[in-house]
Formats: C-alpha cells, structure tokens, sequence
C-alpha cells in the first residue's frame, strides 16, 4: 500500500479533506476579501521563513529546474498575501498583485524585507468598489517604458498604468472576453518584445475543449489596436492556467493548477513551443516540472523572471487567499540559460 504523505499541518487524512472541502466553497464563492475598498498607502515588512532546511526540501526534484530557494512569506499587514502575479524589479525587489486590488513592493533579505502596500489607482467613481471586485489576477510590463498592464477577472478587463502604479492610464472590457468564466478568467497576461499582447483563459474553452486565448497585435487598451484573434491553449488534463511567462523566442512558459479532495492544490509547470502566432493556432503545453507533495506546493499562480550574476532565475509564488488553511510561497529556482534569449515570438 502506498504511504501517505505526511500534511504540511500535522493534521490526518480526514481532517484534510474537510480542509480540502471548505476551500472549494471558499474559492467556488469567488470573493477572497471583504467589503472594504483596498488598502491604503501603508508601510509593510514582509518575514521569509526560509524553508530549505525542512526535511527533504533541497533535495527535492523539479525536472531541469533546480531549486535554489524556497520560503514563506507572511506580514502583520492585515491586506498582505493573495499574491496572483509577480514582477522582478530591476534592484532585485518584488512588486506582488494580491487579489484584492493591491500591490506589494518587498524585498526577501534575511528574516524581514521592507516595503510599502499600495492600492492600485482607480477611477474616482470607483474607489468605493468593495475589495473583492478588485481580483487583479495577471500582470505584464514593457521593460524599456516601465508601464504595466493589469488584468482584473470578474471585471474582465485589462488597465495600463504608468511606471511604478503611478497614475492609471486606459482600460478597456475587450468584447472577445465577455464571454470569460468571471471566476476562470484572465489569469495570464503576456507582453511579447514587438509590443503584441496574449491573454489566455482558466476556465473558458474553445475548439477541442482547449483553453481560450487572445492575441493582440498590440496594447490592448488602445482603442487603434485591432481586435485580437483566438489561439487555442492545450494544458496538462485536470488543470488550468494561472500564469504564462515568456522566455523569449519561442519558449513560453506556462504555470497550471489544480484542487482536488484528495491531492488538495497540485500544480504542473509546462514548455510551449511557440508556432506562428495566427488565428487557430495550437499552443500545446510540455511538462517539465510538476508540483505535487512531497514536493513544495500550495495555490501556484505567479511567475516571474529576474537575473543574478547574469543568469536566469525563475520565482514562483503562490495565493493563499486571504485564508489561514494556505501558505504564501515564494520559490526560486535556477532556469537553464538557453531557454532565455533575446528573439522574437513567432
């Protein structure tokens, strides 16, 4: 009979399972804050519990990645946590979206990184907008302008603001998304370097029961871009979407999760080679990595690149919406350097 692996929580089987039961309410409600409109402008300090002395963890396999670091982030900051997409920052820092329509500016340095918790700007006629409605679940930049796009499920739609969440620049509810599962939605968001967008569905299928994408031609908030057209993902069975990353050329990286009663959250990291990007392509995810106990693992749905000493680095963090059952993750890993360039999506 095969050994069941011990609960992070200490916790049995069937006590796990309950757990397991009540997240899927949790989470089939789709609302992980409260009423209240999002933080304000406050000061944060981030503690990383590095977890690579726990038994088993650096040893752990994940196929060609190789894990340099793994710790769990927790805040005093009633707003911290729901982290749904991640960025590097050019000194090394990280600005994290929650779910609830905040972002994050923190460091991982020792036990404690500084940093400051920020409401995204919004519309003067929305700032009441309860949190729950700000579910800003994907976040892509263009390097060389500094802006950043942002994806909101439930609002289906994409905002661009200017360089540091300084000013909210455009929005727009693209009419191809109306459609979007509001809970399923807009958990990707790519910027390739030719100024192309790609956003792909969780939850909303196309031709072949493949998951919907979106490619624009160029920023999607611009009211000259031309409509996009539809791609078709095809992802590892059982799982869905929660983040894409583009490595250049024609590597995207795509992060895809799963909930089940007895598995609770697994998660699977795939390689699409990138076909010529025109209406009806097939985007057909590899697995190379895979997430599942004994291996670390909680709700997996942000990836982000950086680089150290030159060479490529792949940070994965996980949503704990908002809930004392999960755990903010953040784990690095070392990416092979030929899957990095400089050339052109398809």
């Amino acid at each position: 009979m095969a050994q069941e692996v011990p609960c992070d929580y200490g916790i049995s089987r069937m006590q796990r399972i309950a757990i397991i039961l009540i997240l899927f309410i949790a989470l089939m409600n789709g609302r992980h804050g409260t009423s209240e409109p999002p933080a304000s402008f406050d000061s944060l300090v981030v503690q990383a519990r590095s977890l690579m002395a726990d038994r088993g963890v650096a040893g752990q396999d994940y196929g060609p990645l190789r894990l340099e670091g793994a710790w769990q982030l927790t805040s005093h900051h009633p707003a911290f946590g729901g982290i749904s997409s991640l960025l590097v920052r050019a000194d090394g820092g990280f600005i994290g979206l929650s779910d609830t329509g905040e972002a994050f500016r923190f460091r991982v340095s020792g036990s404690e990184g500084e940093g400051f918790v920020e409401p995204l700007p919004r519309r003067p006629q929305e700032m009441d907008v309860p949190r729950w409605k700000w579910d800003s679940e994907s976040m892509t930049t263009d390097p060389a302008t500094g802006r950043i796009w942002v994806g909101f499920e439930g609002l289906q739609r994409i905002c661009r603001y200017a360089p540091g969440f300084a000013a909210i620049e455009a929005c727009k509810h693209p009419r191809e998304m109306k459609h979007w599962d509001i809970t399923r939605s807009i958990e990707s968001l790519v910027r390739f370097s030719d100024g192309r967008f790609m956003a792909i569905a969780e939850g909303t299928y196309g031709p072949d029961k493949a998951n919907d994408v979106l490619l624009w031609q160029g920023d999607p908030t611009d009211p000259a871009t031309p409509p996009p057209v539809h791609l078709q993902y095809y992802g590892p069975t059982g799982y869905r979407p929660t983040d894409a990353l583009w490595l250049g050329g024609d590597r995207l990286l795509v992060l895809n999760r799963r909930l089940t009663v007895f598995d609770g959250f697994t998660a699977k990291l795939v390689m699409v080679r990138l076909p010529p990007l025109v209406e009806g392509a097939r985007l057909v995810g590899e697995e190379i990595a895979d997430f599942s106990p004994p291996r670390l693992t909680d709700n997996l749905e942000a990836l982000a690149l950086g680089h150290e000493k030159g060479k490529p680095v792949l940070w994965v963090a996980s949503d704990d919406n908002h809930l004392f059952l999960q755990r903010s993750l953040l784990l690095k890993f070392a990416l092979p350097e030929d899957w990095v360039s400089q050339a052109r999506a398809p």
